[in-house]
């Protein structure tokens, strides 16, 4: 059994969450955390990169002089990469980077970086947070008051505009809904503030 501290948005501990070990299992999967990460990485990548190789470039492919008797060191075409305008001696092409990781290894990387923030103490559950209005200094008063000065994911259980706007200016600071969340964000961040609906989704149960 795991225990979860519960603040207030003053920042003091008004409760504290037991999750149970089948919720996020019992161990890290550490392995599987890094799998994951790599392929959110490469998914990243555009891999649309371009340059002309020596049979891409616009020159004639004719000999510019002949093999010998010139003096000169042997040559082909214009073409060639050691000369000006000439092709790229191991040209770059578009490729696709992009991993594949089945669905149910996404959900137990994700269960695993969640339990790692577990273990380590870098979690905590906000009780009562409303924005009624976009005002980032409330935001990072909130932050203040949880003592969280390093990078941070804040996980709501629905869309909130009014939260998203007053959190986009603060530096360090990432706003994810609960069905959205990935092993990625949880893992690259140091710490992770979730809603007490948030949570329950995360837990599998109804908010």
């Amino acid at each position: 059994m795991f225990e979860v501290p519960v603040y207030n948005t003053q920042g003091k501990q008004v409760d504290t969450l037991q999750i149970g070990e089948e919720t996020f299992g019992s161990s890290v999967n550490v392995d599987l955390v890094k799998q994951a990460v790599v392929t959110y990485h490469a998914n990243r990548r555009q891999g649309t990169v371009k340059t002309k190789s020596r049979g891409d470039v616009a020159f004639s492919s004719k000999k510019i002089y002949r093999q010998k008797g010139t003096g000169n060191a042997r040559h082909g075409d214009k073409a060639a990469p050691i000369l000006r305008k000439g092709g790229h001696t191991f040209a770059k092409a578009p490729r696709d980077f992009s991993k594949a990781l089945p669905r149910n290894m996404r959900r137990a990387a994700l269960n695993s970086a969640i339990l790692a923030k577990i273990i380590g103490q870098d979690i905590m559950v906000l009780e009562g947070l409303s924005c009624t209005e976009p005002k980032t200094g409330r935001m990072a008063e909130l932050m203040k008051n949880l003592k969280v000065n390093r990078t941070c994911l804040l996980t709501l259980a629905e869309r909130d505009k009014n939260v998203y706007l007053s959190s986009r200016n603060i530096p360090d600071l990432m706003v994810r809904i609960a069905e959205e969340l990935n092993a990625y964000d949880v893992a690259t961040r140091s710490k992770m503030v979730v809603t007490r609906e948030a949570m329950k989704l995360l837990c599998g149960k109804e908010a």
